[in-house]
């Protein structure tokens, strides 16, 4: 039986049990992930699952309750309805019930046939590229395809299908004192080339042996795009967040310049995998969130898009009374042709240190200042203003006269993202994106780097 055959099969039984006036939407979802996991450069698990989901959420007499299982059998299905419709008798009045979501195409979603059928073998040999390309060095990380199809039905007549594809690595090198990362998330497994991966990390890792401490204070940065991501991810979170919006918790103000003009973000999850509808079947599309540093929206499901009175913007998820709407797939656009050096400008320095031109250029003219690939551990301090403390990770570079000199010890840093990336405060972005993973299917962040004039770096490595 087909997803939307069994949500179809789920309506129905909501109106044999429930009657003719509950309202019902019902979402089917199977999910095909496998992942190639290595570590001390050799092949320790393959592990792969295949899961159909289906979820309901049943509006009945006032009150709103919401179920969900993995039995497809007609008696699993007839259990969940009937454990939904007692739990919607049993629950509050629901004022705030936004209705269904009305009759809407929804886009296509990309799909690659190679890429839902990939073979462990297929991740295997990207892991082997890898492995070879750090020539010597200790490798860990992993190669993973997911293959996703779903289907949306509601009571109001609505109904969606959909499928889509992504593969992503994840990898580190690791010398003695000193590692290197190297990431990759796309719609095909075809674009994942594990050498060029493999070298990258290996080069990185190289060079951030023997690294200096230098003291905390605020430096100019350069932002490689696995930092930048952590900053778009926090930003969707606690920013681009309806639910939060509407609680005052937010930085959000649409219509307010709170950006430098060179910073224009778009949820787009048309541009990668992913669902093309959401948990409420409302249609995805692209939401500009800044344009040229003005804020434009948050995203919203039925229920925040009603009481802002702006409607769903497609981020109806499970959770989403929690923690709210979120967007997922966040893109910093690059920047245009932008005068600046070339790669082969750069000469000196710390081999390995600069990853790609895109960076060289931005690196190329900073007077003084750091090289940062990643962050990790973050939390936040201040949601309103969005405070974040965290780590360096994986290579800090000390920059002079547009040359890496030296590999520098990690730091802590404490910084507000938005103001980071206020008005005249971004000096540089760069031309080429990065798509980098993320622990939540069909979740990425794509950015390019980006130069910007301060980040407050609160500690060393020796406190």
């Amino acid at each position: 039986m087909s997803e939307l055959d069994l949500a179809g099969q789920v309506v129905e039984l909501v109106r044999r049990l429930a009657g003719p006036h509950a309202q019902a939407e019902v979402t089917v979802t199977r999910a095909d992930l496998a992942l190639t996991r290595f570590a001390n450069s050799f092949i320790h698990q393959n592990v792969a699952e295949s899961a159909t989901t289906v979820r309901l959420r049943l509006h009945l007499d006032g009150r709103t309750a919401a179920g969900g299982g993995s039995l497809v059998d007609p008696d699993g299905l007839a259990t969940l309805v009937e454990r939904t419709v007692a739990a919607a008798r049993l629950c509050p009045p629901d004022p705030a019930w936004p209705g269904l979501a009305p009759a809407a195409p929804v886009p296509p979603a990309v799909f690659d046939e190679a890429t839902a059928e990939a073979s462990p073998d297929e991740r295997a040999a990207r892991v082997c590229a890898f492995v070879d390309a750090v020539e010597g060095l200790a490798a860990a990380g992993y190669c993973r395809t997911a293959y996703r199809s779903g289907a949306f039905v509601n009571s109001a007549g609505h109904s969606a299908v959909g499928r889509t594809t992504e593969a992503a690595m994840d990898g580190i090198a690791r010398t003695g004192g000193s590692d290197g990362v190297a990431r990759l998330c796309a719609d095909r497994l075809a674009e994942i080339d594990g050498a060029a991966l493999g070298a990258r990390a290996a080069a990185k890792a190289r060079a951030a042996a023997d690294p200096v401490e230098l003291p905390p204070g605020h430096y100019e940065v350069v932002l490689e795009p696995a930092a930048v991501g952590d900053v778009l991810q926090n930003l969707a979170w606690f920013g681009f967040n309806g639910k939060r919006y509407l609680e005052r918790q937010s930085f959000a103000e649409p219509g307010v310049a709170q950006f430098d003009p060179a910073v224009t973000v778009v949820d787009d999850p048309t541009h990668g995998s992913g669902l093309p509808y959401d948990l409420e079947g409302t249609p995805r599309r692209p939401l500009p969130l800044v344009e040229a540093g003005t804020t434009r929206a948050v995203a919203h499901d039925r229920r925040s898009g009603a009481e802002a009175g702006t409607g769903s913007t497609g981020h109806g998820m499970p959770g989403g009374s929690t923690f709210g709407p979120i967007p997922h797939n966040l893109r910093l656009l690059p920047a245009a042709d932008r005068p600046g050096p070339a790669a082969g400008q750069l000469s000196g320095g710390v081999t390995g240190a600069v990853a790609d031109p895109d960076t060289a250029a931005l690196v190329g003219g900073m007077a003084r200042g750091l090289l940062v690939t990643d962050f990790w551990y973050t939390r936040v301090l201040d949601p309103k203003r969005l405070v974040i403390t965290g780590l360096t990770r994986n290579g800090v570079w000390l920059v002079e006269d547009g040359v890496p000199t030296r590999a520098v010890r990690d730091f802590r840093f404490t910084e507000s993202y938005p103001q980071a990336l206020g008005p005249a405060r971004v000096l540089g972005v760069g031309g080429t994106p990065v798509r980098q993973p993320d622990r939540v299917d069909g979740a990425w962040w794509e950015a390019p780097p980006l130069r910007l004039a301060s980040w407050h770096f609160t500690g060393g490595a020796s406190g």
